[in-house]
């Protein structure tokens, strides 16, 4: 998702102010994040594919509550991406410390999956109304994302063999007789209520992302920009789930899958899913030493998840944050 700096948007806001004293404001700030901002503007364009799903598709009797609260949800969202990049810059991670051959190799490893040459690829960018830039900038801000993530939450994280030990023993019936299948998922939610067309709309969405996947842009880059499920700061990933926890749909395809793969697109009730299987567990009993790495990374990941609230919500509390939304 693109996070919005101090730019071309408020000089045009300012000069539209100046050049009547009468004239209608039509731009203004609506968050300032330290020494950046972000504008009614760049949100109303970035808040509006949801508005009009909402618009569209809510049925009740409190649409105004119901896009309050999307809209203070959809900006924190945004609040935090850029609190993170600058985060990134303070930590001497800023876009240049990503060089453009690091950014093209990820380009050309994707053609070479997908048997593509960079000519009909820059074809398909310009009838998608897009350029090689901008999807070089969207690789790096992912790719900045990721490592500062990795630095300051993931590389903090020490799992003791007592600890595992004791997960272990607090938690031998889960490795008792039942499968399970570790995946990573991307969830495109259709609320309860909405309407046909909102639901194609996300449909749509979901096969996008679904043939982007495809044509090998990482999974977990895509999950952590668009999924609005669980562990999406983390890619996706969830981790192990057993037999009778996901939904009927999901589980079929989950634990069907080979290893490795990708799902197709998945409509469920809760809306459109698409998942990619990273291991697989057997029924029966599982002894200490074969569960010894899938309970470390079990931990891992429940102290991964704590450890990012913890840190976010530090970066908050020492930024200066000014909503005026």
């Amino acid at each position: 998702m693109k996070v919005y700096k101090i730019g071309f948007a408020l000089i045009l806001a300012v000069l539209l102010i100046g050049a009547s004293a009468a004239a209608e404001v039509t731009d203004r700030i609506v968050a300032v994040i330290n020494d950046e901002i972000i504008t009614l503007s760049e949100f109303n364009r970035g808040f509006e594919p949801y508005a009009k799903n909402i618009k569209a598709g809510y049925k009740g009797n409190n649409l105004e509550d119901v896009m309050a609260k999307s809209k203070a949800s959809f900006l924190q969202r945004l609040i935090d991406q850029m609190l993170i990049e600058q985060e990134a810059k303070k930590a001497g991670m800023g876009m240049a410390s990503i060089k453009d051959a690091e950014v093209m190799d990820i380009i050309s490893n994707m053609l070479a999956k997908n048997n593509t040459s960079m000519e009909i690829y820059l074809k398909k960018l310009a009838d998608e109304g897009k350029t090689l830039e901008s999807v070089k900038k969207d690789i790096k801000e992912q790719l900045l994302r990721m490592r500062l993530l990795k630095r300051e939450v993931q590389a903090k994280i020490l799992v003791t063999d007592q600890e595992i030990g004791e997960y272990y023993d607090k938690h031998r019936q889960d490795y008792e007789g039942k499968e399970a299948v570790h995946i990573k998922l991307i969830l495109l939610p259709v609320p309860a209520g909405m309407s046909n067309a909102v639901r194609e709309a996300a449909r749509d969405r979901a096969q996008q992302l679904h043939t982007r996947i495809l044509n090998g842009e990482p999974f977990e880059q895509l999950a952590a920009q668009y999924s609005q499920g669980p562990a999406a700061a983390q890619g996706g990933d969830i981790g192990f789930v057993e037999r009778g926890v996901i939904l009927p749909d999901v589980e079929k395809v989950a634990f069907s899958l080979p290893v490795g793969q990708v799902s197709g697109v998945i409509e469920t009730e809760l809306g459109f899913q698409i998942l990619t299987v990273v291991d697989k567990r057997g029924a029966g009993l599982k002894p200490f030493t074969v569960v010894r790495e899938e309970i470390k990374a079990t931990i891992e990941e429940e102290k991964i998840t704590k450890k990012y609230d913890e840190w976010i919500e530090g970066i908050r509390k020492k930024s200066f944050i000014d909503v005026r939304l």
